[in-house]
């Protein structure tokens, strides 16, 4: 079925890299990659249709070099219709596609080659882990174009770093160096290069994560979300997340994992 899949448009590039690993290249070279509609209305329409079965197991988000993405493509609005555009351009395309990013089950990657502005960092930061190249600047530039940015996108950013972090990021709308950004947790790690070394260091680490356990995986990304999403649990909600860690231990892949270890072998998954 994965490679039936088509985006649509030759700005969003999909690709099997590796086992169990699909990998969503934005490509957008006139406009830095910058998201337009045709670009999220392929996000929204492909990324459900990579959840099949156990066949990806990870999915990675990047751009064509060298830049991840300028953020939202509003550059063309005519100015007379500026109020009107500017507003449906975020109103629907933009959410869509971060639901659909949030919705997948299986763990994602935002492989940042390169910068990675406004709405594009929001899409990196709805993305599980993020990897960047050394390279890469991140920022957040509503505070230099009067914009007041939508509460859902806030909550990610103060789940990924904090209060103060998220002050400082939307205050200031300064640059961040991807070192800067590795200490206050906006990206997980800084890879040692960038260009097509930094490709496939991105596609290393999500390929070590594709090759975990499947059960495991989807079902630690669903309890994490849920702790994540309420701060106080509802009994009904500690009743589902114990019941979903007991599942695993009548599961073929939980003994299969034992036993591969024991015997110091690689685990063949079986998802089930």
């Amino acid at each position: 079925m994965a490679g039936s899949i088509e985006t649509g448009t030759d700005k969003l590039q999909l690709d099997f890299p590796a086992e169990a690993v699909a990998r969503l290249t934005i490509s957008n070279p006139e406009k830095r990659n910058a998201l337009d509609h045709e670009i999220l209305d392929a996000i929204t329409e492909v990324v459900p249709q990579l959840d099949d079965g156990i066949e990806t197991r990870c999915l990675v988000i990047t751009g064509a070099d060298p830049v991840f993405s300028a953020g939202y493509d509003i550059g063309g609005i005519p100015r007379e219709s500026f109020e009107r555009d500017a507003e449906a351009l975020v109103a629907h395309p933009f959410p869509a596609a971060l639901d659909a990013l949030d919705a997948f089950p299986w763990p994602t990657v935002a492989a940042l080659n390169g910068h990675c502005l406004g709405g594009a960092l929001e899409m990196a930061v709805t993305c599980d882990l993020r990897i960047a190249a050394p390279g890469a600047k991140l920022g957040m530039p509503p505070a230099k174009l009067g914009l007041i940015y939508g509460h859902t996108g806030l909550i990610r950013f103060v789940q990924t770093v904090g209060l103060a972090r998220t002050r400082e990021l939307f205050f200031t709308g300064d640059m961040l160096s991807a070192g800067r950004a590795d200490e206050i947790g906006l990206v997980n790690r800084v890879a040692g290069e960038s260009g097509e070394t930094f490709a496939a260091e991105a596609l290393a680490f999500a390929a070590e994560i594709a090759s975990n356990a499947p059960l495991s995986m989807k079902g630690n990304k669903r309890s994490i979300e849920t702790i994540a999403g309420n701060p106080v649990l509802s009994e009904g909600q500690v009743a589902e997340l114990v019941a979903l860690r007991e599942s695993c231990f009548a599961s073929e892949d939980f003994l299969e994992g034992i036993t591969a270890f024991g015997e110091k072998r690689k685990p063949r998954w079986q998802g089930r």
